[in-house]
């Protein structure tokens, strides 16, 4: 039977996607969606491609000068974008091999407003173990995603806020309203706009759901191409 050279070499590439991550002790569940995103890395754009590089050059001047890692994800109420950067980032930051003191991630918003519950129910359906203390108002979130890396602590923030770093951070401008309404983040070494489309245009419709997934997927997938990229400029 003849093979098909079309089939093994697009087996060939997901393979080696996968494989260019090292072992971790994510949770099974979040494993698994981890294992494949590197397979999506072709549905990036180049422009997007681009910002995310930028961001990747950021940190591996930082790692290269032994200098923590801080990047801190904006959006206006810190509520669903910016949360999803934070968490994504150092999850891809922990697969590609680098360590809790590293690489920190952080969110804040212009304003604050709530973690919003169907954000933390995505990251759930991935496989995120969460856990709260209830607040109605402006709940304290445990996420966990590794027996060996630390959990992060999500709440919604400003940018400025005494739990986030000061100065010597990347600003990652994740919606055109922050961008717009923060055109200096005091402190910032560095700023980089990659927006998102809100899947807060979803709340209540019957996809709302698919859309806060689908949000969730596209953050992380970008996430994963950061860090696949800054593992490829340090030496080995």
């Amino acid at each position: 039977m003849p093979i098909n050279i079309l089939s093994v070499f697009l087996f060939t590439i997901a393979q080696f996607g996968s494989m260019t991550m090292p072992p971790t002790n994510l949770r099974p569940d979040l494993q698994r969606y981890c294992e494949t995103l590197p397979n999506e890395f072709a549905r990036i754009s180049d422009e997007r491609k681009e910002s995310l590089r930028e961001i990747g050059d950021f940190v591996v001047e930082k790692l290269k000068a032994n200098e923590p890692v801080n990047l801190t994800y904006i959006c206006t109420h810190n509520s669903r974008r910016s949360q999803f950067g934070q968490v994504w980032a150092k999850v891809a930051a922990a697969c590609y091999g680098l360590k809790d003191k590293q690489v920190q991630t952080f969110s804040g918003g212009t304003e604050t407003k709530a973690f919003n519950a169907r954000a933390v129910a995505a990251l759930k359906r991935t496989g995120f173990t969460v856990d709260t203390d209830g607040d109605p108002k402006n709940p304290n979130y445990v996420v966990k995603f590794s027996e060996s890396d630390s959990p992060l602590k999500m709440f919604s923030k400003v940018y400025k806020d005494g739990f986030n770093p000061q100065k010597d951070f990347c600003a990652v401008m994740v919606c055109s309203q922050a961008d717009e309404a923060c055109p200096i983040a005091y402190g910032a070494e560095a700023r980089v706009s990659l927006p998102y489309e809100d899947p807060k245009n979803s709340d209540g419709k019957p996809n709302e759901a698919k859309a806060y997934d689908e949000t969730c997927r596209l953050i992380a997938r970008e996430a994963f191409y950061l860090f696949d990229y800054v593992k490829k400029q340090l030496p080995e």
